[in-house]
């Protein structure tokens, strides 16, 4: 009988636990990461979300059009997405500004509303890759010296979910668009390979692919071959995590 009050308290306080696991998950935030896509006719939207950040990307791959693409870092809160806008290829007014988007997730299905205007995504791919995140690059091999890169509001990102990517060249204080371009990719046995979807700069891009060198090393990212162009490349890229990446 003496250990019954022992036994009774290890009872409620397992008790209370299951019931902090329950609201945890009821009030769990769900997994935005990854790749998102809707369509329109022929026009496509893609949305990669990454370590906290995100770019959405409007294009015609058929006809080779680009739209428009915008993006910047967000936290979550009260089951909204609170976006601080970073770049806008149609109006750099808006750099710098904080909007607020109802957001939900059912299955495979995003739904985002803002002003009344919903919008409903498709899940393409969960973000999990090793190479899934935000990154910068943080070096460059210029006349066989490498060149850091310091952080400075202009500046070069690339997004990549599970097989999404998108860079873009852009000035967060400015408000300037360099551009952008993305498509998919994949990463196998030390080849890092692009598939271009949409390119800003130079429609006819679109449809090619680009194959580099590359691997992860002490959490960076080394990427080398040719560019576009048929340039030389030697880079390093490095993580670059906004606030809360979910």
């Amino acid at each position: 009988m003496k250990y019954l009050p022992q036994f009774a308290v290890f009872i409620s306080l397992l008790l209370v636990l299951v019931v902090l696991t329950s609201l945890k998950k009821e009030n769990a935030i769900p997994p935005l990461n990854g790749a998102w896509n809707t369509t329109d006719g022929r026009v496509e939207q893609l949305l990669i979300v990454a370590d906290g950040y995100c770019m959405l990307t409007r294009f015609d791959k058929n006809n080779k059009k680009f739209g428009y693409t915008t993006g910047g870092s967000f936290t979550v809160e009260n089951k909204q997405i609170v976006l601080k806008t970073e770049f806008n290829s149609a109006d750099k007014s808006v750099v710098g500004k904080t909007q607020r988007l109802d957001y939900n997730i059912s299955g495979n299905t995003l739904t985002t509303s803002i002003g009344g205007t919903q919008l409903k995504y498709t899940r393409t791919d969960d973000g999990k890759s090793e190479l899934s995140g935000n990154w910068r690059i943080v070096q460059r091999r210029q006349d066989d010296k490498m060149v850091d890169i310091p952080l400075r509001a202009r500046r070069t990102l690339k997004l990549l979910s599970g097989n999404h990517f998108q860079w873009a060249a852009i000035n967060v204080e400015t408000g300037e668009f360099s551009g952008t371009g993305g498509g998919k990719y994949t990463f196998e046995n030390g080849k890092y390979t692009e598939y271009i979807e949409f390119f800003s700069r130079d429609d006819s891009r679109v449809g090619a692919s680009l194959s580099f060198d590359g691997k992860l090393e002490d959490g960076n990212w080394i990427h080398s071959g040719l560019s576009s162009k048929g340039d030389p490349i030697y880079e390093i890229w490095a993580r670059f995590k906004y606030g809360l990446g979910i």
